[in-house]
């Protein structure tokens, strides 16, 4: 699985809410539930949403080259279950939130709900989301130095 994807796709799982529900923490929290839906779900448009216009990444992917991936990827895979764990939320700037995110996919929905041991693919990523006009969206997705 190409693994800028898998980071974009599977930042939404485990993840709880914190602070108030209009806090820039929460509003970012419920973009990643959303993702964390639309990704099991299969569902291209709905995590391309969560998507900025702007998206690019270290291997020159930009947003229309990772919708054309995430379809074949649905295409190809009929099952898809993701634990994910947030290592770090942090605003350097006010409509700026960068996450460092742990992903694994698991093969089985009951692994899903919390087999970290039973991954068979983890990887690390350090993703940012921009808000512009009210909306936050992932505008990078990037693997941290040395990371899997």
């Amino acid at each position: 699985m190409n693994k800028r994807i898998f980071g974009v796709v599977g930042l939404a799982i485990g993840l709880a809410g914190c602070g108030t529900p209009d806090s820039p923490e929460a509003r970012v929290r419920a973009v990643i539930a959303a993702a964390e839906q639309a990704a099991e779900a299969r569902d291209v448009s709905a995590v391309m949403e969560l998507v900025s216009p702007d998206y690019a990444d270290a291997d020159g992917r930009q947003a229309a080259e990772l919708s054309r991936y995430l379809r074949g990827y649905f295409i190809a895979n009929q099952s898809i279950h993701l634990l994910t764990r947030v290592d770090s939320l942090e605003f350097p700037a006010r409509d700026v939130a960068e996450l460092e995110v742990t992903v694994a996919m698991v093969g089985r929905e009951a692994e899903a709900e919390s087999a970290w041991d039973l991954a068979a693919d983890v990887h690390s990523f350090r993703l940012t989301l921009m808000e512009k006009d009210g909306d936050w969206r992932v505008t990078r997705a990037d693997r941290p130095a040395g990371g899997r």
